[in-house]
């Protein structure tokens, strides 16, 4: 009886996640999902930073990221069975906040409004499969550029949060003080986890991010914390405070589509990348199950509008749980609750410096790099949407930017050297939409 009642646990996960089929078992599953929220838990404490400059309230904004990004990961994990994680999209956070609310001077309760109505257009689009068509038409090229891309962006975010390389006026990027306490934890813990991965310890990237932390508490970069557990902050200052005067204003308009632009394609450009470093996209260079993943995004930001918070988007460091051999939604299922327990926990979660995870993210950078060995360099109509695809996203902090250069020169250069038989409608849509886009 009592090793019937050890293994139902175990056979339920089997069951409900498919880990024999997809080669992959529960120990894997749950150290790549408690990877994947380590580089991530960044966003419980930026997020409420940022949108606090509204004059949101940065407890409730605590709250709610933990529980926005909890449900959307959750929907992940049941749903479409995937390891990726979701969480108010960095980029998004800050078009809200100093655009939409400190540049145009409209409330922030305006723009929760726009995230709403954003979402609810989302779960259109994924019903009608209008984002699933948008994955199924980029070529593979493409999707393997993608995947590049997402890893230099990423470990330039990394580079960036440890000071290792500093924003300059004359040469906009340049090195930064690699002596200073944080870009100096983050170089040992480059080393550090560099030492794991060429040995083949499993969970390299966790045990790096641990062991660093604790080195930056004689640094002086890990701060002891002020308690280890904490009711969380209430949400009723921020929660279902929707503003529908404005309803069918050209602003309400303009503010709604340029969350759902960026939306879109951060989204099956991080879902495009790290499937395709993960080989999960299938013979045609499709995403089985797209549709529910894209859903559990449009789902994830409509509850995260009602209960306070901007735009939710899958996010590019489910990379490093993928890396750490992530497969099925076992691993968002596990980042999914860690973000629930974060709720308690804040006060523990706020000693590990971003120059503790930033070794992880940098090191996940060089893991997205293989696919770069499919792209056909000697094709000039491949090669060269390839590299803007993936020398853009970093250059323009922007995942969004790098698909739309590389749609846009891939459709001009196939049209102009007549080879549109390697072009689909979708295609010729998006090159439209994205000139139109600039244009206005």
């Amino acid at each position: 009886m009592s090793t019937h009642a050890k293994t139902e646990p175990q056979g339920f996960l089997q069951r409900t996640f498919k880990l024999n089929e997809h080669k992959t078992n529960v120990k894997t599953e749950v150290m790549a999902g408690i990877t994947t929220f380590m580089t991530m838990a960044y966003i419980i404490i930026v997020n409420p930073d940022i949108l606090s400059a509204t004059g949101m309230d940065k407890g409730a904004l605590f709250t709610a990221t933990c529980l926005a990004s909890a449900f959307a990961t959750l929907i992940m994990a049941f749903y479409a069975n995937y390891p990726f994680a979701l969480a108010p999209g960095m980029g998004l956070n800050a078009f809200f906040a100093f655009t939409v609310v400190l540049g145009m001077k409209y409330s922030w309760q305006f723009a929760l409004t726009a995230v709403f109505l954003e979402g609810i257009v989302f779960i259109l689009l994924s019903f009608f499969n209008v984002r699933e068509a948008i994955i199924d038409c980029m070529p593979m090229t493409l999707k393997n550029a993608v995947s590049v891309g997402i890893g230099l962006f990423i470990a330039f975010i990394g580079l960036s949060n440890a000071g290792i390389v500093a924003a300059n006026e004359a040469t906009k990027v340049t090195l930064g003080d690699v002596t200073s306490p944080a870009a100096l934890l983050a170089l040992i813990g480059i080393v550090i986890t560099g030492i794991l991965l060429a040995k083949n310890v499993k969970g390299a990237l966790l045990i790096g991010i641990i062991a660093t932390t604790i080195i930056g508490i004689p640094l002086g970069v890990t701060q002891a914390p002020a308690g280890l557990i904490s009711a969380p902050p209430s949400l009723s200052p921020i929660a279902f405070q929707l503003d529908f005067s404005k309803l069918l204003s050209l602003d309400m308009f303009v503010v709604m589509f340029t969350f759902l632009f960026v939306d879109i394609f951060d989204t099956v450009g991080t879902l495009v990348g790290v499937s395709s470093k993960a080989d999960m996209l299938d013979k045609n260079g499709k995403l089985p199950r797209a549709k529910k993943a894209l859903l559990a995004d449009a789902l994830g930001t409509t509850f995260g509008s009602l209960i306070g918070t901007s735009t939710v988007t899958t996010y590019v460091e489910s990379a490093a749980g993928v890396a750490e051999g992530g497969r099925t939604g076992l691993t968002s299922l596990t980042t999914g609750i860690l973000f629930l327990i974060a709720l308690l926990f804040s006060p523990l979660l706020t000693i590990v410096p971003s120059a503790a995870t930033a070794p992880a993210l940098i090191l996940v950078g060089l893991f997205m790099m293989s696919p770069v060995m499919k792209i056909n360099l000697n094709d000039y109509t491949e090669a060269i949407p390839a590299f803007l695809t993936i020398i853009m996203m970093p250059l323009t902090y922007s995942i969004a930017e790098g698909i739309v250069f590389g749609i846009l020169a891939y459709v001009f250069l196939k049209v102009l050297t007549g080879r549109t038989k390697d072009l689909s409608l979708p295609m010729y849509i998006l090159a439209i939409l994205f000139i139109a886009k600039f244009v206005m």
